[in-house]
């Protein structure tokens, strides 16, 4: 049997997506224990276990051969890889949002904190609105309250943690985002037969 290895995000949908793999029957009971461990191997499948921001570039590089990555950061990144599946969880939107009373001067250029740097750009070049971009990694509801920005761009599941922060969705960016099953070129053509088989059980289990 040829190996496999699949990229899985820490956090939490980790148990989500190990347990679509699961039902298929690839299953590794030590990798929900308790413990610190990285990699996981058994019968031919190697989990790795990795920041779901990094999934693309283990993916990409052909360290796995499989990775779970959100829609939001093959957009933001632009990997080299194959996304074969929409796995329907882990929904959300990318939004533009502000403090409720906003009001947009558009005779200057516009303030705008974000970790989608590269997705913002493609929007505001776009509109042709001159934009400064603020990179933040995190804590982004922040920056228009203490006046660091205009606006954020961010992922809204829910929308309470802009609502615990007073501020609301402006415009919606990109209107579904979710989680992909992506594969690396070179290993979807050498390991097609398995990688396939692999994408019609969970299409059956979806």
């Amino acid at each position: 049997m040829n190996k496999i290895n699949i990229a899985l995000p820490k956090g939490r949908l980790l148990k989500k997506v190990y347990d679509l793999f699961k039902k298929i029957g690839y299953e590794n009971k030590e990798l929900l224990e308790d413990n610190r461990k990285l990699v996981f191997e058994d019968k031919g499948v190697r989990y790795l276990i990795v920041k779901p921001s990094d999934v693309g570039i283990y993916v990409e590089k052909g360290v796995a051969d499989i990775g779970i990555v959100g829609k939001d950061i093959l957009l933001e990144n632009s990997h080299d890889v194959y996304e074969l599946l929409d796995l329907k969880f882990g929904k959300c939107k990318l939004c533009m949002a502000s403090v409720k009373d906003y009001k947009e001067d558009i005779e200057r250029r516009l303030r705008v904190a974000t970790k989608y740097v590269n997705v913002s750009k493609k929007y505001f070049d776009s509109i042709n609105r001159d934009v400064e971009i603020i990179k933040l990694n995190g804590s982004i509801e922040l920056a228009p309250i203490l006046n660091l920005s205009d606006v954020i761009i961010d992922i809204v599941e829910t929308g309470s943690t802009l609502k615990e922060n007073n501020l609301i969705v402006i415009k919606d960016i990109v209107d579904y985002i979710s989680s992909r099953l992506i594969v690396n070129k070179v290993s979807f053509k050498f390991k097609n037969n398995l990688i396939s088989e692999i994408v019609k059980n969970i299409e059956e289990v979806l």
